[in-house]
This record gives C-alpha cells, sequence and structure tokens, in this order.
C-alpha cells in the first residue's frame, strides 16, 4: 500500500508499507477517493502533538477482504462509511460503520462522513415552511446546506459571502437574494438595543464560515425567538459571542454538529437516498482533484483559496 503521513507543520511524505489485514468485524477498502476536509487544516499548518500522524476521513472505495463475522457488505461492493487514515490507497473500516454506495452515484457525491455531517445539521435546525433563512459562509458546507434548505420550504433564501465566485454558486444552487456582508441592507442587521425585540431579521440563520466574523453576523441578522445553527468548525482559537444581544433576543443556538456515529451513519444513509434521488448533488462542488503526493498542495489550496475553488479531493 501507499499512503500519506504528516511528518511536521505543513509538510506529509509519501509511504509505501504491506497493507493491513482486517480483523474480527472489519473490512479492507481499496479508497478510490477522499475527500480533505477542513478539520484537519489547522492541525496540518499549525502543527500537532507527535508526528508521523496520518489525515484522511472522507472516503469512498471498494471492498478489497472482509474480516470474520461481516455480512453487511460483501467484496467488491462500493461503500462509503466513518473511518480514518484513508490518504491512502487502502484503509481498513469498521464493517458497522460501512454503507453501500447506490448505483449510479460518482464516488464525489458519495463521500459518506461529510454527506452525513451536512444532513445531521439539517436534521437538527428547525425550519418551518415559509421561513426566511439567512446563509453565512458559502464555502463546501455552506453550499451544501443550501440545497438541504431548499428542500426544506423556506420562502426566501439570502446567502452571503466575501467571495463573489460563492454568492455566483449560490444564485445558481437557488439562493433568492446574494450578497457581500459589507453591502447588506442595513434593515437586515440589528444591532442597537431597541431593534432587539422586533419582528425583523431571519427565522433562520445557518453560519458556515467557522470564522469569527461570521458568527459575529449570524448573531446580528436573526430575529428575536429566531434560530442560530453553527455549522461551521471553529478551530484556530476561541469565539466570543454578543451574549447580551442573544439573551434579549431570545434565540434558540444550535450546535448543528455531533459525534454519536449512530446518528452520523443515518444521516448518511439519508444523504445517500437524497443523492440517489437527485434531491441534492454535491459532487457538482468538487472543483480540485489531487493525488496522494499532491496532499500539501491540496491544503495549501484549502487554505488560500484559488480562484474557483470549493471542494478538494484526493484520488490514491
Amino acid at each position: 500500500m501507499r499512503y500519506s503521513e504528516i511528518i511536521a507543520p505543513s509538510t506529509s511524505a509519501l509511504r509505501e508499507g504491506a497493507p493491513p489485514d482486517p480483523g474480527p468485524g472489519e473490512a479492507l477498502i481499496r479508497v478510490t477517493a477522499c475527500g480533505v476536509c477542513a478539520s484537519e487544516l489547522h492541525p496540518w499548518h499549525d502543527g500537532l502533538p507527535a508526528y508521523p500522524t496520518r489525515f484522511g476521513h472522507e472516503p469512498v472505495g471498494v471492498v478489497e477482504a472482509l474480516g470474520e463475522g461481516v455480512s453487511n457488505v460483501g467484496v467488491g461492493q462500493r461503500v462509503t462509511g466513518l473511518f480514518p487514515e484513508a490518504f491512502a490507497t487502502v484503509a481498513v473500516a469498521r464493517a458497522s460503520e460501512l454503507l453501500p454506495v447506490p448505483e449510479g452515484i460518482a464516488d464525489e457525491n458519495a463521500l459518506g462522513e461529510p454527506l452525513a455531517c451536512l444532513v445531521n445539521a439539517a436534521r437538527r435546525t428547525r425550519i418551518d415552511l415559509a421561513d426566511r433563512v439567512a446563509m453565512v459562509g458559502l464555502g463546501f458546507m455552506g453550499l451544501g446546506m443550501l440545497q438541504l434548505v431548499k428542500l426544506r420550504g423556506a420562502a426566501r433564501i439570502i446567502a452571503i459571502d466575501v467571495r463573489e465566485e460563492a454568492r455566483a454558486r449560490a444564485r445558481a444552487l437557488g439562493a433568492d437574494e446574494v450578497y457581500h456582508p459589507d453591502d447588506m441592507p442595513e434593515e437586515f442587521l440589528m444591532t442597537d438595543f431597541p431593534q432587539w425585540s422586533s419582528d425583523r431579521g431571519f427565522d433562520v440563520v445557518i453560519e458556515s464560515s467557522g470564522a469569527q466574523a461570521g458568527l459575529d453576523l449570524g448573531g446580528k441578522l436573526v430575529r428575536a425567538h429566531g434560530v442560530l445553527s453553527i455549522v461551521g468548525y471553529h478551530q484556530g482559537g476561541p469565539r466570543t459571542v454578543d451574549m447580551k444581544m442573544w439573551n434579549w433576543k431570545a434565540i434558540d443556538v444550535v450546535n448543528a454538529h455531533v459525534r454519536r456515529r449512530d446518528d452520523l451513519m443515518e444521516s448518511m444513509r439519508i444523504g445517500l437516498e437524497l443523492e440517489r434521488t437527485g434531491q441534492i448533488d454535491l459532487g457538482s462542488l468538487v472543483t480540485n482533484r489531487y493525488t496522494l503526493e499532491e496532499v500539501d498542495v491540496a491544503f495549501r489550496d484549502l487554505m488560500g483559496k484559488p480562484p474557483g475553488f470549493v471542494k478538494a479531493v484526493i484520488y490514491p
């Protein structure tokens, strides 16, 4: 097998070794594609407690071999699931955390872990029919959430990002209005105390930026008794919030992340069904493709976001 491992901050190396044998309840997967997740960006760049370390947790692949007692997947079957160290030609997975990929779905549409995270976030975020929804941050997760929000019957969706091309993608995916954060109508922003108890603002605000500025903006956009859903993965240091404003608005704040593996697997199953029926298309957001030798290039592009960048995928 060949695999990429991180040996120092911002530095990976390509290694070779014997492929592992799957143990009881496990499967050996030949990895055909693995997404590059922003949650691994800061550890890759800033440093880790120990080296070497292996990354890659958004894989899809084909079952190569089975350990004892595995019956839910078969050799030669295309699968996705929750297993790490997938910047590699092969990886070992718990069979209980694998799902078959339906026929006709491309690998780029079947990256199970981000699909599960997005569907789980949508399931945790209350959106009623005819709600007014604001989307803050239009990277891969934000644009993926936009597709899911469209299924919930919102009356109005506005999408906000600093990048013009991200706003254009949001418009193409069905956002009713798109804005740069500096160019929004004044009535969207409720920053003064008398305004906090009004019905102005948005019923639901989904923050997918993972940045302090996006979190601040989300708090200003949500109406009194509205919902602020934190989908962005906030890393690189603590965040602050205007708790007085949040208190006075009496908003519901949703941490749209989950650590229960069963919940993620159910959300993954739902996501694959939405892809199979053509109701969402996350593969359309994959813009940059790399080999195992180019893992560091992929992370640098994820950090710098060259023109057109939305989502990076490694092809072992």
